[in-house]
């Protein structure tokens, strides 16, 4: 097959590569690393693109922006691909309030002109789309959770105790200007598969992690909080009492349930993904583990002031997905995800 992967240096992106080119499959890559844009020098993907090219004599680069639709017109022109996995995004809802049009532009514009590309020279193709959970926007805290030692949690006969599913309103809530961004351009995702027929599929996703990560301070929390263990460097936490709960997904489990909806594609569907009730950690507990691991002291300072818009608790219910995909697990647990960062990651 012949296969796109936008943001292809990013953590979910290069694991795309990664699973494709190992399966013989022709893989071209869009990034023109603006994560070091957003993040500054030390969030570069520079690192994981060189590293992709070196390993895989089936990869192909592209150094371009998909806010340009002519350059990317001449790229869906020259190839004829099979499956579309866009992954390229503005991901902090902090840094989308300092510049709105560019995040839009990125997040909305940058989506519509892939569909559209799709639309125009590759109907058949399957377009799977990295959305977020922040479509949902603030509307989980209101939720009647429970302060327990370490974590707040839901009472256990809830109907969200297992997490939340798809049925989450996105309405009459804060969602960050990064959130709304999403959300216009999960909807047109969403509208692609169902008004003109396309493959596309939408996955919401949690805590999407793994050793990949160029994580910074603004996006990444799991490997960053680790790096700054590692390194022994400050890291502050906004809100919650350090409380707040978060579902991790190994991005290894992200591309096994990817190559599952491109194997039965369900056009227009969105569906939740995350660690899900197998996977989650709270602030304070990934502190605890981190150090463990690192065998090393963090350095936390607690700002009483949670980010605007962030949740207290979000746990994935990927009930819908496992109804349509049984055959799909999880592999990675919350321990594993760590194990392998505390080993692996990038620390520089």
């Amino acid at each position: 097959m012949n296969i796109l992967v936008t943001g292809s240096a990013g953590l979910i992106g290069s694991e795309a590569v990664k699973y494709f080119c190992e399966r013989g499959d022709s893989v071209h890559g869009i990034d023109n690393n603006m994560r070091q844009y957003f993040f500054g020098p030390e969030a570069s993907t520079d690192w994981n693109r060189r590293q992709l090219e070196t390993q895989f004599k089936n990869y192909t680069h592209h150094t371009l922006d998909i806010r340009d639709f002519a350059a990317l017109e001449t790229l869906f022109k020259a190839k004829s691909f099979d499956v579309i996995i866009h992954t390229a995004a503005q991901p902090s809802h902090d840094w989308a309030a300092k510049e709105p049009l560019t995040d839009f532009g990125v997040n909305a514009q940058g989506t519509m002109h892939l569909l559209e590309l799709t639309r125009l020279h590759a109907p058949e193709a399957v377009f799977i789309f990295t959305s977020t959970n922040k479509v949902y926007g603030d509307r989980p805290n209101a939720l009647p959770f429970v302060e327990m030692e370490t974590r707040w949690e839901l009472p256990a006969d809830h109907r969200y105790f297992p997490g939340i599913d798809e049925s989450m309103s996105i309405d009459a809530s804060i969602h960050s200007v990064f959130g709304a961004s999403k959300v216009a351009a999960d909807v047109m995702v969403q509208e692609y598969g169902k008004y003109f027929g396309l493959k596309t599929g939408v996955f919401r996703g949690g805590c999407l992690t793994g050793p990949s990560h160029s994580a910074t301070r603004l996006h990444g929390f799991l490997a960053y909080l680790m790096r700054c263990i590692a390194r022994g460097e400050p890291y502050t936490i906004c809100g919650y009492k350090a409380k707040q709960v978060r579902d991790n997904i190994h991005s290894a489990d992200v591309l096994s349930a990817f190559a599952a909806f491109i194997e039965n594609p369900h056009p227009g569907e969105a569906y939740n993904i995350g660690g899900t009730r197998f996977s989650n950690i709270s602030m304070l507990e990934a502190i605890t583990k981190s150090e463990k691991l690192l065998g090393k002291k963090a350095q936390i300072t607690l700002s009483e002031t949670a980010r605007i818009g962030d949740h207290i608790w979000y746990i994935s219910d990927m009930s819908k997905f496992k109804t349509h995909y049984p055959s799909w697990k999880q592999t990675y647990t919350i321990d594993s995800i760590m194990e392998e960062i505390a080993r692996l990651g990038h620390f520089g």
